[in-house]
C-alpha cells in the first residue's frame, strides 16, 4: 500500500502543480475577500466551474505531451505570427502585474508574523525564489512544486479548527444563490477568472513538453509525435487530480474567511494583510498562523509559475531555448525573461503601483485574452498537425466551447458596466 501511494506521488507532475499555482496569493485575495463579503453565497460557482477547468487544462496538457511544445511554440509554427505577438505582450504584462501582486500580497500577510519592512520582505522571497529556480533542473524544481502545492491544504485544516457550520456550507456548495446588484456578480466572475487564468493554460503545456523532452531531448520542432500506451490517461487523471485538488482549497478558504470574517460582520477587506489581521482575533491564534504560511505557500510556488509561463512564451515566439532544465548559460535569454519579469514585479510599489491596481490591471487582461485564447486552444486541441489523431473528445470540445462563452459574457459585461 505504502508503495503504491508513493508511485501514485510520483506519478503526479504538471496537473497537480499548475492545480495548486491557480491558488496564488491574488487567488487567496480574491477568495478572502468572496468569503468575507457574502459569506458562503459564492460557493456554489466552485462546484460548477470545474468541469470547464478540466476540459481546458487537458486540452493544453495534451496539446504540449502530443508535440513537444508549448502553446506559444505551436502557435508560432501553426498560425499566424501577429497572433502570438498579441498573446506574447497581453500575457507578459498580466503575468507582471501579477507576479507584483503575489509578491507583496505574501509580503504582507509574512510581515504579521515577521515584523519587517513589507517590501524588504517581499524583495528578499523574490530573490530566494529565482535562485532556487535557476540553480535547480526540472526533475527538482518539480519535486518541490509538489510538496509546495500539498503545503496549501493547511486551509482545510484551518477551517476544521474553526468549528464551521457544515450544513450551510454544503447546501451553498450545491444549490445555486444570487443575490441582488452587480458586486455579487463582479466577485463571481473574479472567482471565474481567477480560476481559469491564461497562464496557467501555457504552463501546464509547458510542462508537459517539458516531461517529453526528457525522454526526446532532441526535439526541436513543434509537429505530432506518437506516445507511449497509457501517457494520454496518465495525464488526464493528474490533470483532473490537480483541478479537483485546486478546487478544493478555493473551498476552503472561502469557507474559512465565511465561517470567521463574514460571520463576526468584518467584510471592509481588499488585500491579504487585512484577511490574515482580521481572522486573528476571530479564528484564533492556529488559524490565523495557518492562513499567513498557506499564502507564503502559495507565493512560493505561483511566482515562479508565473514568472516561468512568461519567460516559455517570450522564449517561443523568439525561437530561444526554453527549459528548466538547462543551466542559465545554456538558456540564458529565458531565464533573463523569468528574472526580469519578477523584477519589474518587485518595482511596483516603489513607483507608487499597489498590490490592489496590480491585481486590477492583471485581471482586465487575462479576461480580455482568455475568451480569444481558449478559441485557439480548441483549434489546437482538434489541429492533426499537432496533437495528431487525439482529438479532443466531444464532451470535453463542448465544455471548451462553454467556458470560452462563459469568459466573453463575464468580461463585455465587466467592460460595459
Amino acid at each position: 500500500m505504502k508503495n503504491r501511494l508513493l508511485r501514485f506521488w510520483r506519478a503526479l507532475g504538471p496537473g497537480i502543480i499548475t492545480g495548486a499555482a491557480d491558488n496564488d496569493p491574488s487567488g487567496i485575495t480574491t477568495y478572502s475577500i468572496a468569503g468575507a463579503r457574502f459569506g458562503t453565497a459564492p460557493l456554489w460557482i466552485l462546484l460548477y466551474i470545474l468541469p470547464f477547468m478540466i476540459a481546458i487544462q487537458n486540452m493544453c496538457a495534451r496539446i504540449g505531451a502530443l508535440s513537444g511544445c508549448g502553446l506559444a511554440g505551436n502557435i508560432r509554427r501553426h498560425y499566424p505570427a501577429a497572433m502570438l505577438a498579441v498573446v506574447a505582450t497581453a500575457l507578459v504584462a498580466a503575468n507582471v502585474f501579477n507576479v507584483g501582486a503575489d509578491i507583496y500580497g505574501m509580503a504582507g500577510a509574512l510581515n504579521l508574523i515577521i515584523p519587517l519592512d513589507i517590501r524588504v520582505l517581499g524583495v528578499v522571497m523574490a530573490i530566494a525564489i529565482m535562485v532556487l529556480v535557476i540553480a535547480l533542473r526540472y526533475r527538482q524544481i518539480e519535486s518541490i512544486f509538489r510538496w509546495f502545492a500539498l503545503s496549501l491544504f493547511v486551509y482545510g485544516l484551518a477551517l476544521f479548527l474553526v468549528s464551521p457550520d457544515w450544513v450551510r456550507i454544503l447546501r451553498s456548495l450545491l444549490i445555486p444563490v444570487w443575490t441582488n446588484g452587480s458586486t455579487f456578480f463582479l466577485t463571481l466572475f473574479a472567482m471565474l477568472g481567477t480560476t481559469i487564468s491564461p497562464y496557467l493554460f501555457f504552463w501546464q503545456a509547458s510542462q508537459e513538453a517539458e516531461d517529453v523532452r526528457q525522454d526526446h531531448p532532441a526535439i526541436r520542432v513543434c509537429k505530432f509525435r506518437a506516445v507511449r500506451p497509457g501517457v494520454l490517461h496518465q495525464i488526464e487523471l493528474d490533470t483532473r487530480i490537480g483541478m479537483i485538488a485546486s478546487n478544493l482549497v478555493s473551498f476552503f478558504i472561502v469557507s474559512l474567511t465565511a465561517s470567521t470574517i463574514f460571520a463576526a460582520g468584518v467584510s471592509d477587506i481588499s488585500t491579504l494583510r487585512d484577511a490574515a489581521a482580521a481572522l486573528q482575533p476571530i479564528a484564533g491564534e492556529y488559524a490565523f498562523i495557518l492562513f499567513a504560511l498557506g499564502v507564503v505557500g502559495s507565493g512560493l510556488l505561483a511566482i515562479p509559475v508565473l514568472a516561468g509561463s512568461a519567460a516559455y512564451v517570450v522564449a517561443e515566439f523568439m525561437g530561444w531555448p526554453a527549459s528548466l532544465d538547462k543551466p542559465f548559460n545554456r538558456a540564458r535569454q529565458f531565464y533573463l525573461v523569468m528574472v526580469g519579469a519578477v523584477a519589474v514585479g518587485m518595482l511596483m510599489p516603489f513607483i507608487g503601483i499597489t498590490p490592489v491596481q496590480a491585481l486590477y490591471w492583471s485581471a482586465i487582461l487575462n479576461g480580455m485574452i482568455a475568451p480569444p485564447l481558449i478559441m485557439l486552444i480548441i483549434h489546437m486541441a482538434n489541429n492533426p498537425n499537432i496533437v495528431g489523431p487525439h482529438r479532443s473528445s466531444a464532451p470535453v470540445h463542448y465544455l471548451g466551447v462553454a467556458a470560452m462563452m462563459l469568459m466573453l459574457t463575464g468580461t463585455l459585461f465587466v467592460v460595459f458596466s
